[in-house]
């Protein structure tokens, strides 16, 4: 157990100070606004809102400006504000398919209902440093976003549900979840217990480290593991967020949020339950986030090993390994805590040490 230590507030003091300091950077050069680091470092703003579990591109933008650009320490604030705020309300489940797509490819269907609709993406870029940018005006913001040139169809149909209706995808329903109707597990206000349950491990992966999904997922493409799926969709746009208050007995809608959906499909040549048919892995974060959801929905695949009776033979398919290490705020928390004060307990090893360097010597025994 760590215990205040008083003194060394001057130094305290100080040191925020050169904080403060270093993070304005040269007074001579305007100081970043909220609204430009919203507007403009949009994909870190999103990762900070998906990993803090908090939609807010305002108060995202304020927290990555804040923590000095450090986006683990900024997913800190924002989680620590999160644990103010009251729960008024409980939503809907977000209806996907009604989404208002900006973005939606498939990697399984060329010509798919509703079409392939690229959106900006860097998977077309040559990877090449643009200088221009380095320009004082290096941007010429007057000239709009190219549109498409037909509009888009109204009615795009996820892929999973095109492969259901021939009865090739497993059902949509869980077999670790059966009640729809019980209430849905709240991470944010009650902790992790084992075994999850496949709602928990959702919101775990949702509020997970990217860089931590990203090397599990890919660990289970590279053979540690069974899991190298198709891309079914991925798509990203934005969804109405619907409540349904007591009083009225109807839904409402109360904003409009931008979210990422990733829909994985596996083939699974069957058991003796269930037929040879493909299996889902699922994935949906806040924000421009397709690396994330795309990890997060092989990591899901993965975990459901158990559930579809294949053997855990990787870290990918532990549920408790990776629920108990994918958290960048506990991460972070317990590798850095190495930088307080442990002078008593390193000098307790140190007097061990020397107690075993004189036994192994000799000079134990003599003594």
């Amino acid at each position: 157990m760590y215990v205040a230590v008083k003194g060394g507030e001057a130094a305290i003091d100080a040191a925020h100070a050169q904080l403060a300091a270093r993070r304005r950077g040269d007074p001579d050069l305007a100081a970043l606004t909220v609204a430009q680091i919203r507007d403009q470092m949009a994909l870190a703003v999103a990762r900070i809102m998906a990993e803090g579990s908090l939609y807010d591109p305002d108060l995202a933008a304020l927290a990555l400006k804040q923590a000095w650009g450090d986006v683990a320490e900024a997913i800190f604030l924002v989680r620590a504000y999160r644990t103010t705020l009251p729960r008024l309300a409980v939503t809907r489940p977000l209806d996907t398919a009604a989404m208002a797509v900006q973005r939606r490819v498939s990697a399984t269907f060329k010509d798919l209902p509703g079409g392939q609709v690229l959106g900006p993406t860097f998977d077309y870029t040559h990877r090449l440093i643009d200088f221009a940018l380095a320009a004082e005006h290096g941007e010429d913001a007057s000239n709009p976003p190219p549109s498409a040139e037909e509009p888009l169809d109204a009615a795009m149909p996820r892929i999973a549900d095109i492969l259901d209706t021939d009865g090739l995808i497993e059902p949509e329903t869980d077999a670790d979840d059966p009640d729809p109707d019980a209430p849905v597990p709240d991470l944010t206000r009650a902790p992790l217990t084992f075994p999850a349950g496949r709602a928990l491990r959702l919101q775990a992966l949702a509020r997970g480290d990217e860089g931590f999904l990203l090397s599990l997922a890919y660990s289970s493409q590279r053979g540690h593991g069974t899991t190298h799926p198709f891309a079914g969709e991925i798509r990203m746009g934005t969804v109405e967020v619907e409540i349904i208050p007591e009083d009225l007995g109807f839904p409402v809608t109360i904003g409009v949020v931008t979210v990422t959906e990733c829909q994985m499909v596996n083939q699974f040549q069957g058991s003796r339950t269930a037929p040879p048919q493909f299996t889902r892995g699922y994935g949906l974060v806040f924000g421009f986030a397709e690396r994330k959801a795309m990890a997060m929905a092989l990591v899901d695949r993965a975990l459901r090993a158990p559930d579809l009776g294949e053997a855990v033979v990787a870290p990918v398919q532990d549920e408790e390994f990776v629920l108990s290490h994918l958290d960048v705020v506990e991460a972070s928390g317990f590798v850095q805590h190495l930088k307080l004060p442990h002078y008593v307990d390193f000098q307790a090893e140190l007097d061990a040490v020397r107690r075993m360097r004189r036994a192994a010597s000799g000079e134990g025994a003599s003594s």
